[in-house]
């Protein structure tokens, strides 16, 4: 801890320099559709999509950063987690990031700001992220320079197809940029826009982080709001619902049985959920009713969650 403590700022800045490169590098291969290895000066066209990503997470994290400063509570800044791109993996080039508080928490008011501050802030982040990415997209000159085949009919007929999977906010914004005369690209083409790649991702991981199952940041919301006893059953149903999906996902794979419902990363996520992260949110010294505002701002942190969840993230075929 000490040698963290006199060399924190090089360890935090070392690991956004080394999440850049590995974001940069995911993005390339997202953005051209080709594995690497990738010349430097290509690059550059993969900074959008890693600037992004570092973004929405960066303002994520601080979110729950500066509510823990100003309740007192001492905290790190975020560690951003890089993750090299694995050939034939789902890979966005990073697994996220995380803050780690230094003090305890000793009331369910603090717990709930601090939980609720990172949603928020990065959901807002995503919104902001998807509109430009919406309102900056290329005309069909650039999908045909990557799949020059794409407005045939023979396009995509014998390979197997990528599509991410839809959420409430992105149907949303795909609608109203989709009056325009812009080229609004197909949810199996949205990872070669930079924008709408990090976008979506960044849905992705708020969505995730806001079960509300242990101390993810939707169990802190439900444990500030409602207490543990509350807590530990809608974080049990929750759990459950992440199993029910995830096999439904593992069936369809095996049997391509077209559920249109579930994936199997859902039950891998409820696999860490029980054993690593736990189901029970831990009790505090000091647990009091929240004010309406918070309430209300515990219910947005809700609609987020139902608005930027995807059932089936990703979905395969051939």
């Amino acid at each position: 801890m000490k040698i963290y403590e006199k060399y924190s700022g090089l360890v935090h800045l070392s690991l956004v320099v080394i999440t850049f490169v590995t974001t940069t590098l995911a993005g390339m291969e997202w953005i051209s559709g080709k594995v690497g290895p990738f010349e430097i000066t290509e690059l550059a066209i993969a900074f959008p999509y890693s600037i992004s990503v570092i973004f929405i997470l960066g303002i994520h994290e601080l979110g729950h950063y500066f509510a823990a400063r100003y309740h007192k509570v001492k905290a790190t800044l975020p560690f951003f987690i890089p993750f090299p791109p694995l050939t034939g993996f789902l890979n966005f080039g990073t697994m996220g990031a995380v803050i780690k508080t230094k003090s305890p928490v000793y009331s369910n008011k603090t717990m709930f700001d601090i939980g609720v501050a990172g949603p928020v802030a990065g959901f807002i982040a995503c919104l902001g992220v998807l509109i430009y990415g919406f309102w900056t997209l290329p005309g069909t000159d650039y999908i045909l320079s990557i799949h020059p085949d794409f407005f045939t009919p023979k396009y995509g007929g014998d390979n197997l197809s990528l599509q991410f999977g839809d959420s409430l906010i992105f149907m949303f914004l795909r609608e109203v940029f989709s009056g325009s005369d812009k080229f609004i690209p197909p949810m199996t083409e949205i990872y070669h826009y930079p924008y709408l790649c990090a976008g979506w991702f960044g849905l992705f991981i708020t969505s995730m982080n806001l079960i509300p199952v242990g101390q993810l940041d939707g169990g802190h919301i439900i444990f500030g709001i409602f207490g543990i006893k509350k807590h530990e059953i809608v974080a049990n149903i929750s759990w459950y619902i992440l199993v029910i999906m995830g096999v439904f996902g593992g069936i369809d794979l095996l049997i391509d049985n077209n559920f249109g419902i579930g994936w199997l990363g859902w039950l891998f996520w409820a696999l860490i959920l029980r054993f690593i992260i736990k189901i029970k949110h831990p009790p505090v010294a000091w647990f009091e009713e929240l004010d309406l505002k918070r309430k209300l701002l515990g219910a947005f942190s809700i609609i987020i969650l139902i608005i930027s969840f995807s059932p089936t993230p990703f979905i395969f075929t051939l």
